[in-house]
């Protein structure tokens, strides 16, 4: 038999996708057409709207130009500079020499933590996490050192974080808004955990903006190195199109940070997969120059999603609800209605007996808890709540 490596080994399937291919397959071998056999996907982490047309059309027009050869390993000089430009317009000083693109920003996050962690390093990460975090954590070597926010609404508190801090922790993982959770951490909260990562010089923020326009409810989006400007040479921001803009299958994400640690990055990134695609980077060129129209529109559709769902959620006996004030998700605690049962039979459950596809807290380390994301049509949220209330009802 062949040996793995200790990394592949340490590697599981995302939940995520597991659920989601599980409904697919079961919409798949349903035999009729009838209403109530039609799963509801509560379990996207995508939009549910099509590309801005603006966007596409910069890709058919690039497809016209010389469009088959290498670019730039870190990205085209004009995408460079219009990420730059982004990150400038959400007060972080930066030019594009400082940025890289990368295919995704899950390949950012991936690179970020490949070249600041080493064997026996840690790596603190606040839960309920986005599922790839502890992964990736593990494939650089390090170890992931899990901090639950439950206790405070989601929120890192900086006491929690000295707690966790030793002499082998070299990143702090931050993401706002957050997935699971949709909390989004205020500028005050942030500062708190600045000053005290300023006592401990040899931390590096990754912090996970990706949901940084999808904010609500008069939240402000404040940027991890805006709001610790003291600490704005030890912050990596990343970035990327597939949430606000609906682009996630074009897989174009970025990152700025210390020159250092971008340049270590960019050699790490020429080892692997080069450039990101040629075509992508001149439609996300078009994106990040252009209108925010479509970008707005999206965002009134998710908000208006949002208050749907959460007024529906707590209208279900026994769900305790994060109040969600970014992203595209509700994450109920619901303990006091599992009767005996994991999240994952829970979610099982419901997806056989009820056509709704949720994802189970155990993917996100927080096991008394259910995902359900509202980027899906407002019919849809009715129904699948409709459906999730009767179910919890009959249990």
């Amino acid at each position: 038999m062949l040996k793995l490596s200790r990394r592949a080994g340490s590697l599981e399937e995302s939940v995520t996708l597991a659920i989601s291919a599980k409904a697919k397959a079961i919409a798949a071998t349903t035999e009729t057409e009838r209403a109530e056999e039609r799963v509801i996907k509560f379990g996207a982490g995508e939009p549910d709207f099509d590309t801005p047309e603006h966007i596409k059309e910069a890709a058919r027009r690039a497809l016209d130009g010389r469009v088959g050869s290498y670019t730039p390993v870190a990205g085209t000089p004009a995408i460079r500079k219009a990420a730059a430009a982004a990150y400038r317009d959400s007060g972080i000083d930066t030019e594009h020499g400082r940025v890289l693109v990368s295919c995704g920003a899950k390949h950012s996050l991936f690179n970020a933590l490949a070249v600041l962690l080493d064997d026996g390093d840690e790596a603190i990460l606040p839960a309920p996490y986005w599922v790839s975090y502890p992964s990736m954590i593990h494939a650089a070597g390090a170890r992931a050192v899990m901090i639950d926010t439950r206790p405070d609404g989601c929120v890192l508190t900086p006491e929690r974080l000295e707690a966790a801090i030793t002499d082998k922790t070299r990143v702090l993982v931050s993401v706002s808004p957050g997935n699971p959770t949709g909390v989004t951490h205020t500028r005050k909260q942030l500062a708190a955990l600045g000053e005290v990562l300023e006592r401990h010089k040899n931390i590096t923020v990754v912090s996970d903006e990706i949901y940084q326009h999808l904010v609500y409810a008069g939240t402000e989006f404040t940027p991890f190195a805006v709001a610790c400007p003291n600490l704005a040479d030890r912050v990596i921001t990343v970035r990327g199109m597939s949430k606000s803009w609906a682009m996630t299958g074009w897989r174009i994400g970025f990152s700025t940070g210390p020159a250092e640690v971008i340049g270590a990055m960019i050699r790490f990134q020429s080892h692997t997969t080069s450039n990101p695609t040629a075509i992508a980077q001149a439609a996300t060129v078009a994106a990040l120059n252009g209108p925010l129209d479509a970008v707005r529109e999206m965002h009134a559709a998710f908000d208006r999603r949002r208050q749907l769902m959460t007024r529906l959620l707590e209208e279900i006996d026994g769900f305790l609800l994060y109040p969600p004030t970014g992203a595209f998700y509700c994450f109920p605690d619901i303990t006091a209605r599992l009767r005996g049962r994991t999240a994952i039979e829970f979610a099982d459950e419901l997806l056989e007996k009820e056509r709704v596809a949720t994802v189970p807290g155990e993917a996100f380390g927080a096991p008394a808890n259910l995902r359900l994301s509202y980027a899906c049509a407002d019919e849809d949220i009715e129904e699948g709540c409709q459906r999730l209330k009767r179910f919890v009802d009959n249990l």
